[in-house]
């Protein structure tokens, strides 16, 4: 399954330059803390299999191979994720997805959300900040919020502890669920009615009826708000559908007597600035697929993969019954499209990025909680 592609022709990754030039990796060096990262230039004899000059700043950055020490420390990986995320895609076109729908929705978003007493928004467990709209502070002001962590079955009870002492200490109320099972749901109609319950007794002061608490559902596309309600009121009221951009427009829906909640397509900011988040959003598939090109994104996310202390390049064999040769993802991803699809390396891209989606390599998130 092929995407419209708006990558630029080139290879994503260039062969390594001669041993006199390898200084291009030098502006990633310089954010490094001294003394703990060398780039060593390789010599003429090196036997490194397929090397790139991605491959030999990945073998050398911490003076060891990945492959060659057991030991390879956890703190590390995430302390350089979006560090290597950036080396990876500098030389890509910018993953930019803004459909007309979604101005329509913020500006009609913006003065639905002067109504609500309390605004629930969701994100993907695995990516808690890269789904996290950055205007959403400013649009929320003082209103109360409830951050659901929205496929939760795709992370481990590891990434689930430290996001919940992150928001813990922020103050944040927090609810872990799974929209397609419906896990999560109950907890999250109880919150939502519990924070907005000062709403009618203010209203009784007043002397005026109660009324139905407002909750409005918010987030990036296809994180799971539609399926959420869905769930939460027992019976299909919102389509749904594994791919963004499936709702269109606001809907009011009823849960009992004491709750409304507004279904909204997914919002994105106009621009995308930081392209460490978009990579991510388009291998979450929180993103639509014509903003990117499979086989550049499947790439950086094998690179990812075999670095993650969770996965490694034995998930690989295992599940491809194919050996990885070196650690750099476009020739995994060429060398999967001729072992199972007849050179078609879009095919074997979707094929990695399906199974990343479906949780075939484990329960895998892509973000910790900063430090």
């Amino acid at each position: 399954m092929a995407a419209a592609s708006l990558a630029p022709p080139t290879a994503s990754f260039s062969p390594a330059p001669a041993p006199g030039r390898v200084k291009a990796a030098a502006p990633l060096l310089s954010r490094r803390p001294p003394g703990r990262f060398l780039l060593r230039v390789a010599s003429e004899s090196s036997s490194i299999s397929g090397d790139t000059l991605l491959g030999l700043y990945e073998k050398e950055r911490l003076s060891h191979s990945l492959y060659a020490n057991e030991d390879y420390d956890k703190e590390m990986f995430w302390e350089n994720l979006d560090a290597d995320l950036r080396y990876w895609t500098r030389s890509l076109r910018p993953v930019q997805w803004y459909p007309g729908h979604i101005a329509k929705t913020e500006k009609e978003l913006k003065e639905q959300l002067k109504l609500m007493d309390v605004v629930i928004e969701v994100r993907d467990a695995r990516i808690p900040l890269a789904t996290s709209h950055p205007k959403m502070d400013a649009w929320l002001g003082n209103r109360k919020r409830i951050i659901v962590m929205n496929r939760e079955d795709m992370v481990s009870n590891e990434d689930r502890n430290a996001w919940a002492s992150y928001f813990a200490n922020q103050g944040t109320k927090v609810v872990y669920s799974n929209g397609q099972l419906g896990m999560g749901t109950m907890k999250l109609g109880r919150m939502a009615k519990s924070l907005a319950s000062t709403v009618n007794t203010k209203r009784r002061e007043k002397g005026l009826l109660p009324r139905a608490v407002r909750a409005g559902i918010v987030g990036y596309p296809n994180v799971g708000k539609s399926s959420l309600i869905n769930r939460l009121l027992k019976r299909r009221m919102c389509p749904a559908a594994p791919r963004p951009g499936v709702t269109r427009e606001l809907k009011w829906v009823r849960f009992g007597s004491d709750l409304e909640l507004l279904d909204s397509p997914g919002i994105l900011p106009m621009r995308i600035s930081d392209q460490t988040a978009a990579i991510k959003l388009a291998i979450c598939d929180d993103i639509g697929e014509r903003s990117y090109d499979f086989a550049d994104v499947a790439a950086i996310l094998v690179q990812l993969l075999v670095r993650h202390p969770a996965v490694g390049p034995e998930a690989f064999r295992r599940r491809y019954r194919l050996d990885m040769d070196s650690d750099c993802g476009k020739m995994f991803v060429t060398k999967l499209s001729v072992h199972l699809f007849n050179g078609d390396a879009s095919q074997a891209a979707f094929r990695i990025l399906s199974d990343y989606r479906k949780g075939k390599f484990g329960c895998v998130a892509l973000e910790r909680p900063p430090t």
